[in-house]
């Protein structure tokens, strides 16, 4: 038996110091019952790392992507047949800066990709971020490489990089217009023109003579056409409509674009989620003319997807045209002839979500992340399935019990994609020359997982499915401490933020969650039961799932999806049910505050990261701006406040009893950090036992990896500190 030192055997870390500081440091020498259910530490398990934006080359076999190590961004690149790894920048200190955006030139000569900027942010997200306190913050600017190696040069400020089809020029975005440059930066970016819209979503035509873009002009958006300096700019069949997602046809001939309603008109009665109808229509570019060619059903199945790249518009192969809808209940892929009067064929049968879609280069098939699978639990987890564009006939190619996503087609048609599971970090990895299902991998990336990380340490969440008291069931992952310790333990609850995520059985494909992954582990290493869970809200469980009545704003429906994941606990003969504990960020961050201003009887505890607090802030937002003001009638008016009011936590002050931490950065740009300010007054003024944390000018994706790990270090020691004898 192992006896655990009377002193530390090592000196304690600046960021422990700084915890110290404020009450909340996890013991630097932990007793001999810690020690034996805690055999990683926090540093180990965060050691992973995370991979992604995932891309190939149009031509041969070049492959590009994006880890961070520690707070290390780099851009790395592989080759055919090898697929040696090699890191190809050298960013080598944290300062925050999100890398994005990576593309390869079509012949894989040159990597572009975008750095700076909160790009997962809900406004704010190209200004410079600068969570170090630099005097002068480094800038959201796009950067070119050679796929060889060489020192990257600075093509502009800007966001939003396209490479053209030749591959000798990038357009981008910047100050609301377009603006292009030489992939190399030999030259300095120019401006393409100045049009009163906020051009976006450029596209290049086929033969790259053409950009097609979104002129944004607040309440209704044209398709536009920009050649050259010398013609007009040409707008498609513009009308008083919201038009997006120009794409071409694969002879430069046509367009296919999405339209929806634009602002204005009555206000919702209601304060449900109101129908979002689209429809898509193809547009002659010699004309400029446009014919509708398909509508959705005006209904919540009907509205555009919420969910990742949304309609996922592609101009395929056989002058069909693909996309995304929810019209049968999940969100499935379809396809169509872009000229005729038939329906749409629905490609991906079965009760399963498709994201993270792709088209290969010969426009004959697409490539998605699924939660389709013949192994228990698949719901949970995302295979890559490739489907061809013309018939129902869907191949996951990914079978087993990991967790793959971001396919990517070669020129050559191997697919590559990232992929773990419950222990492997996920790694960019290429399927074998068949690309039929099961076929051999060949991981890419597994030298850069360091040797400390606990992988064999760590568990395998096992899959729990609840009712909530009204019916509804609820997906769950159950963490469970190793054995010993007490016959009864604490507790902890996990409520992800988005609302439209799903927390799988493994390792997650967003570095938010790829993060709250990695506490799930380690605070079931310390001991704790945690359960993750899938509330009403999320994807990946159908549209009524995603979709609910009275959800949010409306009488937050979802929080009866929180209450009854601590009641299943309570009720487990493991647990302590009067030590169960609740943590979220975001939106998990307004479900733990509601739990605990609602149920002190039954969360004992919790962390409050960068929650939502009050529904009322932006009331008018959320009814239809200003003319729902001058509409309804008071009563009307009042009712729909009321209700927002008690869906906050804010409402539920005089019942909160229970110890909160709240942490929250300062330059949050998805929940303004005012909401916080305003809820710890109030709990404040009640004597409720608070502590805080504000991290200082990062945002609410915490760029620079020692704040992080600092939240996480005080996330895991609060819930230690009021949960653990």
């Amino acid at each position: 038996m192992t006896t655990t030192p009377s002193a530390c055997a090592h000196p304690v870390a600046p960021w422990r110091r700084r915890l110290a500081a404020i009450g909340l440091v996890l013991a630097a020498c932990p007793s001999a019952a810690a020690a034996q259910t805690s055999p990683f530490t926090l540093e180990q398990v965060m050691s992973a790392p995370f991979a992604t934006n995932l891309a190939a080359a149009a031509t041969g076999e070049r492959l590009a992507w994006t880890l961070n190590e520690r707070g290390l961004r780099n851009v790395w690149v592989a080759e055919g047949p090898q697929f040696t790894a090699r890191r190809l920048t050298n960013y080598l200190s944290d300062d925050g800066q999100e890398l994005n955006a990576v593309q390869l030139s079509p012949d894989g000569s040159r990597v572009v990709f975008l750095r700076g900027g909160d790009f997962s942010a809900n406004f704010d997200d190209a200004l410079p971020v600068n969570p170090t306190g630099a005097v002068f913050p480094a800038k959201t600017e796009i950067w070119s490489v050679p796929f060889s190696g060489g020192t990257p040069v600075a093509l502009g400020e800007g966001e939003s990089p396209v490479i053209s089809p030749k591959g000798d020029v990038v357009v981008f975005t910047r100050a609301r217009q377009l603006w292009m440059v030489p992939i190399d930066g030999s030259k300095p970016a120019v401006r393409l023109f100045d049009q009163r819209g906020d051009a976006s979503d450029p596209q290049f035509s086929p033969d790259g003579t053409h950009l097609a873009f979104v002129s944004g002009r607040g309440d209704h958006a044209f398709i536009s056409i920009y050649t050259n300096a010398q013609r007009p700019i040409q707008y498609i069949a513009p009308s008083t409509n919201r038009d997006w997602a120009p794409r071409w046809s694969r002879d430069g001939r046509s367009l296919v674009f999405a339209r929806r309603a634009g602002a204005g008109g009555p206000p919702p009665t209601n304060s449900d989620i109101q129908p979002a109808p689209w429809s898509l229509w193809v547009a002659d570019v010699a004309s400029g003319a446009a014919t509708l060619r398909w509508a959705s059903d005006r209904t919540l199945k009907g509205s555009v997807p919420g969910t990742d790249g949304g309609i996922n518009l592609h101009w395929a192969a056989g002058d069909r045209i693909a996309f995304l809808s929810y019209q049968d209940g999940w969100p499935h892929l379809y396809s169509m002839t872009a000229r005729g009067t038939e329906r749409p064929m629905l490609l991906t049968p079965g009760a399963h979500m498709a994201e993270h879609i792709t088209l290969s280069g010969d426009g004959r098939t697409l490539l998605y992340a699924g939660n389709l699978g013949t192994t228990a639990g698949d719901i949970d987890r995302r295979h890559v399935v490739r489907v061809p564009v013309d018939r129902a006939a869907p191949e996951v190619l990914t079978p087993g019990t990991g967790v793959e996503w971001m396919p990517v087609v070669f020129g050559s048609g191997r697919v590559a994609a990232i992929g773990g599971d419950a222990q492997r970090v996920p790694q960019p990895f290429v399927l074998g020359d068949a690309n039929t299902a099961g076929a051999s991998r060949l991981v890419i990336g597994d030298a850069q997982v360091p040797a400390e990380f606990p992988a064999a340490k760590l568990v395998t969440p096992k899959s729990v499915v609840y009712t909530s008291s009204d019916g509804v069931q609820v997906h769950a992952q159950l963490f469970e401490p190793p054995a010993g310790g007490p016959a009864k333990k604490a507790a902890v609850v996990y409520v992800h933020g988005g609302p439209p995520r799903q927390m799988l059985l493994g390792w997650h494909y967003g570095d938010y969650y790829w993060n709250a992954y990695a506490m799930n582990q380690y605070l079931a290493s310390r001991g704790f039961v945690v359960l993750s869970i899938n509330y009403r809200l999320g994807i990946g469980y159908g549209h009524d799932f995603h979709r609910p009545p009275r959800a949010g704003v409306a009488g937050a429906s979802e929080y009866l999806d929180v209450k009854a994941a601590g009641e299943w606990l309570r009720a487990q003969p493991f647990v302590d049910g009067t030590r169960i504990g609740i943590y979220g960020g975001s939106y998990g961050g307004y479900l733990t505050a509601l739990a605990l201003g609602r149920n002190s009887n039954l969360f004992a505890a919790g962390v409050d990261v960068h929650g939502v607090h009050d529904m009322t802030a932006d009331l008018g937002q959320r009814f239809g701006g200003t003319a729902w003001r001058f509409e309804r009638s008071a009563a009307r008016i009042d009712s729909l406040a009321r209700l927002a009011w008690r869906s906050s936590p804010v409402s539920s002050v005089s019942t909160w009893r229970s110890p909160v931490l709240f942490i929250h950065a300062d330059d949050d740009r998805n929940v303004r950090f005012a909401q916080t300010v305003d809820l710890v007054q109030r709990l404040r003024a009640r004597n409720v036992e608070m502590e805080e944390i504000t991290i200082v000018d990062d945002t609410h994706h915490f760029m620079q990896h020692d704040n992080q790990r600092r939240v996480n270090a005080a996330i895991a020691a609060y819930l230690e500190k009021k949960l653990r004898p």
